[in-house]
């Protein structure tokens, strides 16, 4: 393995603590804003993005990544099913993006890791928080809309996705830069921010939380 034992274990308890952490969060949001489903859910998109950071800063194995990300993926489908833990899927839609998130950092980190992490934190980071700022400012802030295959789409929660977007971007080029590692410039970043906010116009069934990861880390990839 790239890094020691001691050093690995760190690492997953780190992102285990993490996500424990979000969890205990989610049920308290759920308690105290009962009436605002929506919240708790985008609470746990937005802070799964920093188990990417976390396990890159710790140097995570391949051999570990991967398994748990795919066994996270599945734990999210039983939930989808069981509704174990409703404050991550009770939110009144059909909706299948918390399987689709997991599975798209699985398929990042299969491609991408640990050679190219700037790859899979751009992917993971341009949606948890791109997107988890468009669920949350859309439906609160009024401005005008439109939908998209049914789907609900506002000036107000497509300009917190761009901006939300670009902001990940820089942020992991910085990282990039600091650990000597390709990445795109400026006008490349433009150009995956742009492709992201459209991508994630189409989120009939979660498929945004699909698309917009891949396409974000392939294109990080792909321009650097």
């Amino acid at each position: 393995m790239a890094a020691g034992w001691s050093q690995q274990l760190l690492g997953v308890a780190a992102v285990a603590g993490w996500l424990a952490l979000l969890a205990l969060g989610a049920l308290q949001v759920r308690r105290r804003w009962n009436g605002q489903r929506e919240w708790s859910r985008k609470l746990v998109h937005i802070g799964t993005g920093a188990v990417v950071p976390i396990a890159w800063a710790s140097g995570i194995d391949r051999l570990i990544a991967i398994p748990a990300a795919g066994l996270i993926t599945l734990l999210a489908a039983m939930n989808h099913r069981f509704r174990l833990l409703p404050a991550i899927e009770d939110v009144g839609r059909a909706s299948y993006g918390t399987i689709a998130y997991g599975a798209s950092i699985t398929l990042l980190l299969l491609q991408f890791w640990p050679q190219q992490p700037a790859a899979v934190a751009a992917g993971v980071l341009v949606m948890a928080v791109g997107d988890g700022l468009a669920g949350l400012l859309g439906p609160l802030v009024s401005s005008p809309c439109w939908l998209v295959w049914g789907q609900r789409k506002s000036v107000v929660g497509t300009g917190a996705m761009a901006a939300g977007s670009l902001a990940m971007l820089l942020l992991v080029r910085q990282l990039a830069i600091a650990a000597g590692l390709p990445h795109p410039e400026l006008p490349a970043l433009l150009a995956i921010s742009a492709t992201a906010v459209v991508l994630e116009q189409v989120a009939v069934g979660g498929l945004d939380n699909f698309t917009v990861p891949l396409a974000a880390g392939w294109l990080w990839q792909r321009l650097s």
